[in-house]
């Protein structure tokens, strides 16, 4: 019974899709035959259908995968249904996207589709030495390598992995973007990002629940509550990040009365819709199913993927449509705009630290889902009668603000164009930050905020937990290896490749930020941390390593303090800029921030590790103290008993 119901519901998706390319591009005029150069029908319409389909098929692939990790037990048929769906989905999307890749190079390069040399000759140097054939081939390759990963798992372990490498199938999507090229090139590419991750889970996620749902009513009412989970974050996502794509896009009021504006608006009432179907089946349906079955909620989740496919093609008919010009005129790229596609920002005064923002729609949105889950989670336990330390909440907030300050403030603003800003974000990330995040114990709170999943599922609560407690997790986190984590990871990142590509690349600027937050979380767990971890080593110990990570930082901030050689000549070298100290000066400043910037998180940490060390030998003590009440103080009966014996010794001697 639940085939043919799939069936309808995918084929609603693919019609919403169809009918919203048509029109959107034939409102927008991107149907329009090109004057010059036009690569035809075939071409200008069978691009954004394989796009458009290809789309779905990669939703349905991620939404199968993220939604059999997170609601299905393990080692059931629901399970292997799932998994048989994102193989099967996975294929079309492999299929669908090299078909995408070839008419994207023919509508380039306007050669016609045969099978002479000429032609292979060029598609395969559109693939390999031109970006956009790069990024829209990556995803392919991952699309293949996903529906083998798919085919060879049975367990939701497996499951994890093959949707981790699907969803790392959405990042060179992000990449072509219209937006991806412009000014406000972070903002586009996160917020497309983030876009595509949400509305795959979303989209995904609906059709793997019409797929599994079967009779067993009170398992289908499991299933669908789960997925409003999801389905509620997914939806918060797609909405700001819609926002801040538009803003990129749209960037004045005036544009909205433009075909693209109208083309965004429609795509706006269509997440408001898709919106309102979730607030129906998550407040209504879902109770409704618990009474009298599923009947109601198979026809709400067709007429919802309808609209999904409607939104979906809307979003396909904008990448084919031109963005509206903004000004007019031929106007000089200055060095800065060439490097960093923006304006050179004017200097940075004392006041610039306070007022001057460069949002990064991505780090916003996860400082306050950090935020607002650690808020939630303290909630839960006050609200069934435990505690919780309000000094744990306080840190953990604080450290949440730092983190949304360094990504969005100042640091965020100037770190392109200055390295001793650069050298304070990445100071703060490594140490300010973690030392404030560790001694809020997340771990610990969601192993008791969280609920307890009883049917071989696993939730927050038991990935969390699995994670903490694999071996690669234990090796990672030992103290000695978390050292040299943090202190080779300056030498490594600095002085190698990994530099440059972290500064040009959008993708290497947010794997830094990344990197630099985990080794030095790692680092400040390993010290003073309470989460479950490997087995702690000795204060003493704890205190050495301290001591010589920092001595390590000293001697690397030295180095750049004396160094005469520009590490990034052809970057902050070749910025134009026009005020401040001289680059390799901005440089030596930069090695001076490296050398005395972590003082302040040393001494936190140094008196954290001396308390805690002089706690453990007051539990200690106490523990000897009660040890011995209960034994009549015979140890200290014993111990006097020895003392005059070695005195009697000495007397016969």
């Amino acid at each position: 019974m639940t085939k043919p119901k799939t069936l309808y519901g995918i084929l609603a998706a693919i019609l919403g899709t169809t009918l919203a390319i048509w029109l959107g591009m034939s409102y927008s005029g991107a149907a329009t035959p090109l004057e010059l150069g036009d690569p035809g029908d075939a071409v200008r319409w069978g691009l954004p259908v394989f796009k458009g389909l290809s789309n779905l098929f990669m939703a349905t692939t991620i939404g199968a995968l993220v939604l059999a990790a997170w609601a299905l037990a393990d080692g059931t048929a629901s399970l292997k249904r799932a998994i048989d769906l994102a193989a099967f989905a996975s294929a079309g999307w492999f299929f669908s996207g090299a078909m995408t890749v070839v008419l994207t190079f023919v509508s380039v390069t306007n050669l016609p589709i045969d099978t002479s040399d000429k032609f292979s000759a060029a598609l395969w140097q559109f693939i390999f030495d031109v970006e956009l054939g790069q990024y829209l081939s990556l995803s392919v390759l991952i699309a293949a390598l996903v529906t083998i990963g798919a085919l060879a798992s049975s367990s939701l372990r497996s499951v994890l992995f093959v949707a981790a490498l699907a969803i790392a199938g959405i990042v060179p999507l992000a990449l072509t973007g219209h937006a991806a090229g412009s000014a406000g090139h972070a903002m586009a590419v996160n917020s497309i990002g983030m876009h595509l991750l949400a509305i795959t889970i979303w989209v995904g996620g609906l059709v793997a629940i019409l797929y599994l749902k079967g009779k067993d009513n009170a398992a289908n009412v499991v299933l669908v509550s789960r997925y409003s989970t999801l389905a509620l974050i997914a939806f918060g996502v797609t909405a700001v990040s819609g926002v801040s794509s538009a803003v990129v896009r749209l960037p004045s009021w005036d544009l909205l009365f433009s075909n693209y504006g109208t083309l965004v608006i429609a795509k706006v009432v269509a997440l408001l819709v898709l919106g309102v179907f979730g607030y129906v089946y998550r407040v209504r349906v879902i109770e409704r199913m618990r009474k009298s079955g599923s009947a109601v909620f198979v026809r709400l989740v067709i007429a919802e993927l309808f609209v999904m496919g409607v939104s979906s093609g809307l979003g396909t008919a904008l990448s084919k449509t031109a963005p509206p010009e903004v000004g007019g005129g031929f106007e000089q790229y200055t060095p800065a705009q060439i490097l960093t596609g923006e304006k050179l920002p004017g200097e940075l005064l004392a006041t610039g630290w306070f007022t001057v923002w460069k949002i990064d729609i991505l780090w916003a949105s996860i400082c306050l889902g950090l935020a607002v889950a650690y808020i939630y989670g303290v909630w839960r336990l006050h609200k069934r009668g435990d505690k919780w330390a309000w000094g744990r909440t306080a840190s953990w907030l604080a450290g949440v603000a730092l983190l949304f300050y360094i990504t969005n403030g100042a640091m965020n603003a100037y770190e392109q164009y200055l390295f001793s800003v650069h050298m304070i974000a990445h100071m703060m990330l490594t140490m300010a930050v973690p030392v404030l995040l560790v001694p809020g114990a997340p771990v610990t709170l969601i192993a008791r905020a969280a609920e307890k999943r009883t049917d071989e599922s696993r939730g927050l609560r038991e990935w969390v937990l699995w994670a903490v407690h694999t071996p690669w997790a234990r090796f990672v986190s030992h103290p000695i290896v978390a050292a040299v984590l943090f202190a080779s990871s300056l030498v490594i990142f600095y002085f190698t490749p990994i530099f440059a590509w972290s500064t040009h690349e959008h993708i290497g600027h947010q794997w830094m930020i990344v990197h630099f937050l985990i080794t030095g979380y790692l680092f400040v767990q390993a010290l003073v941390g309470v989460d479950p971890g490997p087995k702690p080593m000795p204060h003493a110990v704890r205190l050495m390593l301290l001591i010589l990570t920092l001595t390590f930082h000293a001697f690397f901030g030295l180095a750049l303090m004396q160094g005469e050689t520009l590490l990034l000549a052809d970057w902050y070298g070749a910025m134009g800029r026009t005020w401040g100290v001289t680059p390799i000066e901005d440089q030596q400043i930069g090695g001076a921030i490296a050398w005395g910037i972590g003082e302040l998180p040393s001494a936190v940490l140094t008196i954290i590790v001396s308390r805690q060390w002089f706690n453990a030998d007051a539990r200690e003590q106490r523990r000897a103290d009660r040890a011995s009440d209960r034994g009549g103080n015979q140890d200290i009966e014993e111990y006097n008993a020895m003392l005059a014996r070695l005195a009697a010794r000495k007397e016969e001697r």
